[in-house]
């Protein structure tokens, strides 16, 4: 059993929680992930890892209520205690003194870029980060990843707070001005998609994590396939993190529709038998 050290609730439905999980801490680098699940019962899901600390032994995740099991994981606090927590999985991100780098994060992916933006820092380079969410109130760790950047621009969808507009505005702006060597993009795969579509003229490397679109974690399922320069890629095995320049945007978009019926049905069946 996994024990939560902390729970915190950082805005409405998204939560943060500290994982006793020392064998995970010790290995863990920037843009894994790893499998959880809540009981015997439970479903396996992915969540890419937001932070650690190999001292304490922990890992933190940032989980977004949106279906059964996350919903479930919402329900818990400090103290309880969850049956599995596998990992670390997938390929780190690769780092290295790049020279500027943009990291772009939108919505709760805030979390899982401050490490990427971290470490890149770390090995000297420039790192301009871009948060954006739908309004002020779904914004969340802005001194957090002020820390890990050089500099951070914050852009809401409804201009309640920062710039009003989306993230590939101040994107295109920075590829305009030159400089740049290369954008790392992290959040709903539309938005990675239009950060790739954006840098695509400037011929500026633009790394994605396509966590999205996984469902099993671990290549056996099949779920997360995508087509990348044409050759057909496992984004659990083989990434999490592509090319977003090379990556079939429209297959993975149709691909991660195909179970919405079924997870309807999942959070609907949940809810009656709860009364949730």
């Amino acid at each position: 059993m996994y024990k939560i050290l902390q729970k915190q609730d950082l805005v409405p439905h998204v939560h943060l929680f500290k994982i006793d999980a020392p064998r995970v801490a010790q290995k863990v680098q920037p843009g894994q992930f790893i499998v959880l699940r809540i009981d015997e019962e439970g479903e396996r899901i992915p969540l890419t890892v937001a932070g650690w600390d190999r001292e304490e032994g922990s890992v933190t995740v940032v989980v977004m209520e949106v279906g059964t099991t996350t919903h479930r994981l919402g329900m818990l606090s400090t103290g309880d205690t969850i049956t599995d927590f596998v990992g670390p999985l997938g390929v780190p991100t690769h780092i290295d003194n790049y020279g500027t780098v943009v990291c772009v994060a939108g919505g709760f992916a805030i979390a899982v870029i401050r490490p990427i933006a971290r470490a890149l820092k770390a090995a000297g380079n420039r790192v301009i980060s871009i948060m954006g969410a739908r309004s002020k109130d779904l914004l969340f760790w802005e001194e957090e990843l002020r820390q890990a950047s050089s500099e951070l621009i914050i852009n809401t969808d409804d201009g309640s707070y920062g710039r009003h507009g989306l993230v590939t505005e101040p994107l295109k702006e920075l590829l305009e001005q030159g400089g740049i060597d290369r954008v790392i993009a992290i959040g709903p795969s539309i938005m990675m998609k239009f950060c790739a579509k954006t840098s695509e003229p400037f011929g500026v490397n633009t790394g994605v994590s396509l966590n999205p679109i996984m469902v099993d974690g671990t290549g056996m399922c099949g779920c997360c396939r995508v087509s990348v320069n044409g050759v057909t890629k496992f984004a659990c095995v083989d990434g999490p993190d592509f090319d977003g320049h090379q990556v079939d945007w429209d297959l993975l978009l149709a691909r991660q529709r195909s179970y919405l019926d079924e997870e309807k049905l999942s959070f609907d069946q949940w809810r009656a038998k709860h009364g949730v």
